[in-house]
């Protein structure tokens, strides 16, 4: 294997644990500059994270245990194109508003370049939600324990485990040193592959419920005793993620300890590593861990000592986080589709073309309930102004495809993302980019991950003036038909 235990002594530990305490950087300046572009914490309305969900449309969540998850989080966005993700609760977990509101906006004050910060929340009626940055990188755990095309290069575990400490120290600087189940899965990261800390974890999942949902083996051992989380407990869980980043594996705590005293390295090490990493950075690590997972709160290190013990083993500072996770890098958008060039040369008569060859097959699944429906001749005249308005659309007529559109959507019976999508460009073609932003948001709601919407928001966007948004939706476009693309490979 690439590295191998020694015989752990406390008197060994102790010495080349201090030794290990060095002096590291200040980034307060650094770090201020860094979350300046963020928002101030703020209340929204549930018709806004409806709205930015899509409805909480099921195609949005992206908690690990999907809809079954107690507490559902979904992915969203604002209407100034900014991504979100919104954690909605179960309606019985936090009966007092008054305290929900209080803990949020408390949590609310913190940022930090290592945290997924929190943005805001809503408090309405029986409804409590919060809101945070939006990652799109995964979590830790499916990096970890369920990786595609490469394992985390241990130059990349060495970071995380960094990476989390230093939010750790960050948040009991602050005074808010209790974090609730503590494990991969509450570690994302962001466009440029660097591993963040969710907020949501600052906050526990109901006003009475339990700080640990995970397994009892992987429970601090006072929390057993008491119910009661302390910052020692945080410590502790955050030697199972050392655990967990050293074996790729969920060992629980009793069984890494026996291997430890043991010297089983070998069966503690994720064999994808071998001989990638040395063995007194291995020694180091296990050390580490080990003295998180002390059963004596009073011994286990703070987190101000683990920055200081893990600065020294970072491997490969120079090279971007992305880089070593290998994942496409935020400031670069893959090659753009035929659709996603158009969008980006702001060719509309091209993007007339595409929507035509298109046609109405993207409404499939949304208009179903018509076969469900009599064929009135009221429906058929609703179907006619549809007919007309594409008749009209095909002759680049858009003032009169407008007007038929607009009468086939009043009339409220189908709910068709094409038909906006449509009046949509038509808008744009009438120089109405507001009313064409509208629209392609709508074509959105109805249909939550088309890309042709993202398509029309951008070039919305970008006849408005807003070009960052522009970007922003341009880039959405091009993952979401992407993404499309390769499920349709995947189905044949």
């Amino acid at each position: 294997m690439g590295a191998q235990c020694t015989k752990l002594t406390p008197c060994c530990w102790d010495s080349q644990f201090q030794a290990a305490v060095v002096e590291v950087t200040d980034v307060g300046s650094e770090e201020k500059s860094e979350v300046d572009h963020l928002p101030a914490f703020r209340e929204f309305t549930f018709e806004q994270l409806k709205n930015a969900t899509s409805g909480f449309a099921v195609e949005n969540i992206v908690s690990e245990h999907g809809e079954k998850a107690p507490n559902v989080v979904y992915k969203g966005k604002l209407e100034n194109q900014k991504r979100i993700a919104v954690k909605r609760f179960n309606r019985t977990a936090w009966p007092d508003a008054r305290q929900f509101l209080e803990e949020a906006k408390a949590v609310g004050l913190l940022r930090n370049r290592r945290l997924v910060n929190l943005l805001g929340c809503c408090c309405e009626d029986d409804e409590r939600l919060l809101v945070a940055e939006y990652m799109p990188n995964e979590t830790l755990a499916k990096h970890l324990f369920h990786w595609d095309t490469q394992p985390i290069k241990w130059a990349m575990r060495l970071r995380v485990a960094l990476h989390l400490a230093e939010a750790l120290e960050y948040c009991t600087n602050k005074g808010r040193a209790l974090y609730h189940d503590l494990n991969a899965y509450r570690v994302l990261f962001d466009e440029d592959g660097n591993p963040r800390l969710s907020s949501f974890g600052l906050m526990k999942n109901s006003r009475d419920g339990k700080s640990y949902s995970t397994n009892l083996a992987f429970t601090p051992p006072e929390y057993l005793r008491t119910g009661r989380v302390t910052p020692e407990s945080v410590i502790y869980s955050f030697g199972t993620l050392l655990l967990d980043l050293l074996s790729g594996k969920h060992i629980p705590p009793s069984h890494a300890l026996d291997l430890i005293r043991d010297r089983n390295l070998q069966m503690l090490t994720d064999s994808c590593l071998e001989g990638k990493f040395s063995n007194d950075d291995g020694t180091e690590l296990v050390r580490l861990a080990s003295r998180c997972l002390q059963y004596e709160l009073r011994e286990r290190p703070s987190a101000k000592s683990l920055v200081a013990a893990l600065a020294p083993l970072q491997k490969e500072t120079e090279v971007p986080s992305h880089t070593l996770m290998g994942i496409p890098h935020s400031a670069s958008i893959c090659d753009l589709s035929q659709f996603g060039e158009a969008c980006s040369k702001r060719d509309l008569m091209a993007v007339l073309e595409i929507l035509e060859n298109i046609g109405y097959k993207d409404d499939e699944g949304v208009t179903n309930e018509l076969s469900f429906q009599m064929w009135t001749d009221e429906m058929q005249e609703t179907l006619n102004l549809k007919k007309s308005g594409d008749s009209a659309f095909k002759q680049k007529d858009f003032k009169v495809a407008i007007d038929f559109y607009t009468q086939f959507i009043d009339a409220g019976t189908m709910n068709s993302p094409t038909v906006f999508a449509r009046r949509s460009l038509s808008y744009l073609m009438s120089d109405q980019p507001r009313e064409a932003l509208g629209d392609a948001m709508q074509a959105q709601v109805i249909s939550p991950v088309w890309h042709v919407a993202s398509y029309l928001q951008s070039l919305a966007h970008a006849a408005l003036g807003m070009e960052e948004e522009a970007k922003v939706a341009l880039k959405e476009g091009t993952n979401l038909e992407a993404e499309r693309n390769a499920a349709s490979s995947g189905e044949k």
